[in-house]
């Protein structure tokens, strides 16, 4: 290589270098700029693809529902109407409730209430064509109007109407109407001149409902949750408490149908009627995310829609028997009071005295206190007459100790000698029992009255972080058959009181002996264990009347002198006995015969079988 060919290669390379160290950055922005333009040219034709791809399901779907196909085609959006209880959330395809947010409730987590989700909740209307067709109305998308002011009698709300136009004047119209301080939504459907469109008796409304967990207890929110409903001429009835799937064939007339859960039922009212109904409850108890999936499909009379008499309203609220039971035909039974006295007596003594304390009182547990104080005024002559009656056997404890061991172990001899000393003493036994049979009534309403009670609901007392349902003082790392995982100390206190008090009872009750002796103290524990996952304000009211009542028997008993009581027993066996000479056998003395009989026809039978 010669001189100049060697300057040649070197000034290449010079070149080569500068050319790379200017011009590479360029190179690499151009790349990448061509990069980005890529992308977005191919962005833009995906989103080309998809907006032809939607109008043309549009296109088809107008197809495909004939008359209706003008109303097929459009924009969806949300709409809301409030009130200080709820944020109602409509969609405008389909013009349905879409959401439904209780203000003033809380999720178990402290999350914000949604009763009806559009996730998970979701009601339709569908009927058929005379030409062979099934439209529904989602899917038409509805135009709202402006929201509006109205007044019913001296309540105002706010209405807002949903109008799908389906061409020559002829229409389909929603109108929802939510009035203040209100749970309650009105709802008219009108198919303004359809009348030659529309085929078939009825048109059907569809809820599904896949209920999401509002409770802490899952295994309290499943029994709690299902499907009521009232027929026009039954009233109320409703599918049973199941883990099994169940379907109903309602096809008589109803007035309202609701998925009714622990402490919150939404559900739809006829003002007029529904022909029919076909609902279904399932339940999969390995999904927890789900309590129960409910779904009602509701027949609307036709003539109904076309005439626009279709008037309806919706419930998305409280079970609060104050607010229920302004709806009349039974709705109130969604809150669960239990059955026949039961539910009267919480109905007329148990609510009103709660209310009117609630009233003054802020603290629940302050509240059940005074409540039992209430109750236990009102029984206190039935406990007073249970505790003299008690006094009288006991007094007359060692002529029945007598009586029992000169029998030596023939029970009919001892029962008609017994029966015939309270004969003589004018001692009725049943005298005890009456009152505490009394008593039966309120103690069982209590079972219905503090588990369906929405008052009582995540509200805290001493260890208890809600008092609707079981507190949990400790948590076991095993789980005990039939009790649980955990230790609910208010449960444990009612069983330690409810054996104290049964210990104090037994020393007064002379007939307690031997095997109902023993039953007497079992009972406490098993309902020990029955009660372990019930509310805690269940178990502390047990409590709380446990000790007013032994309370009670210790002021008793400082006023009842058992010497007393003794010698009026012997006072009245001389009255007795002059009765006798003038008179009638007495109730005891009626008992007694009957008692000897038996024992006659006993022995009879006896001998025959030794022959």
């Amino acid at each position: 290589m010669d001189r100049n060919q060697a300057i040649g290669f070197g000034l290449i390379a010079v070149l080569l270098l500068a050319y790379s160290f200017f011009f590479s950055g360029t190179e690499k922005q151009a790349e990448q700029q061509q990069a980005v333009q890529e992308k977005a040219r191919v962005e833009q034709v995906q989103s080309i693809a998809v907006a032809e791809d939607d109008s043309l399901a549009q296109a088809r779907r107008a197809s495909a529902l004939g008359a209706f196909g003008a109303a097929a085609t459009g924009e969806a959006s949300t709409v809301t109407l409030e009130n200080q209880n709820m944020v109602v959330t409509f969609n405008t395809k389909g013009g349905q409730v879409e959401e439904v947010l209780l203000k003033n409730y809380k999720t178990y987590t402290d999350q914000p209430l949604y009763l009806f989700d559009k996730e998970s909740s979701e009601t339709d209307v569908a009927f058929s064509t005379k030409d062979g067709k099934t439209v529904k109305l989602s899917d038409l998308y509805f135009t709202p109007t402006d929201v509006r002011t109205v007044t019913t009698g001296e309540t105002p709300g706010k209405s807002i109407a949903f109008r799908a136009n389906v061409g020559n004047g002829q229409f389909i119209e929603q109108v929802y109407t939510l009035y203040d301080e209100s749970f309650s939504m009105g709802y008219e459907l009108d198919f303004k001149g359809l009348d030659n469109e529309l085929s078939g008796n009825a048109v059907t409304f569809t809820w599904n409902d896949r209920l999401k967990q509002l409770e802490r207890d899952l295994t309290q929110n499943r029994a709690k949750s299902t499907i009521n409903f009232a027929t026009v001429e039954d009233g109320y009835d409703y599918l049973s408490i199941s883990e099994d799937k169940e379907t109903l064939t309602v096809e008589e007339p109803l007035k309202w149908v609701a998925n009714k859960q622990n402490f919150f039922t939404a559900g739809i009212i006829a003002n007029n009627q529904f022909t029919g109904a076909k609902l279904t409850s399932s339940v999969d108890p390995a999904d927890t995310t789900v309590v129960k999936a409910l779904s009602s499909e509701v027949l609307i009379p036709t003539k109904d829609v076309l005439s626009g008499a279709a008037d309806f309203t919706f419930y998305f609220g409280p079970n609060d028997y104050k607010i229920l039971k302004h709806f009349g035909n039974d709705f109130d039974k969604n809150l669960d009071l239990g059955w026949g006295i039961f539910s009267y007596v919480n109905k007329w003594i148990i609510i009103p005295a709660f209310d009117f304390l609630e009233n003054y009182i802020g603290n629940y547990g302050i509240i059940i206190i005074l409540l039992v104080l209430y109750i236990k005024t009102i029984l206190l002559p039935l406990t007073y007459k249970s505790y003299t009656s008690m006094a009288k056997m006991k007094v007359l404890k060692p002529e029945i100790d007598a009586i029992k061991e000169r029998n030596d172990g023939d029970m009919q001899k001892t029962q008609m000698e017994t029966m015939k000393l309270y004969n003589e003493m004018g001692v009725n036994p049943l005298s005890g029992c009456i009152p505490m049979l009394l008593q039966i009534p309120i103690l069982f309403a209590m079972f219905n009255f503090f588990p369906n009670s929405i008052e009582l609901r995540q509200e805290a007392f001493l260890w208890a972080d809600d008092l609707s349902t079981y507190d949990v003082f400790a948590r076991l790392p095993f789980t005990i058959p039939f009790y649980g995982s955990h230790v609910s100390m208010f449960t444990l206190l009612m069983t330690a009181s409810t054996i104290l008090y049964t210990w104090s009872n037994n020393q007064i009750n002379s007939q307690m002996q031997g095997p109902m002796k023993f039953y007497s103290y079992l009972m406490p524990v098993i309902f020990m264990f029955v009660l372990n996952s019930f509310p805690a304000g269940l178990s502390f009211y047990y409590f709380v009347s446990n000790m007013v009542t032994f309370g009670q028997q210790a002021i008793i008993r400082k006023f009842v002198d058992e010497g007393k009581v003794r010698a009026k027993l012997e006072a009245n066996k001389d009255k007795i006995k002059e009765k006798k000479k003038s008179g009638g056998p007495s109730f005891t003395e009626r008992m007694q015969e009957a008692m000897r009989q038996a024992a006659e026809k006993e022995q009879q039978k006896r001998n025959k079988a030794k022959k």
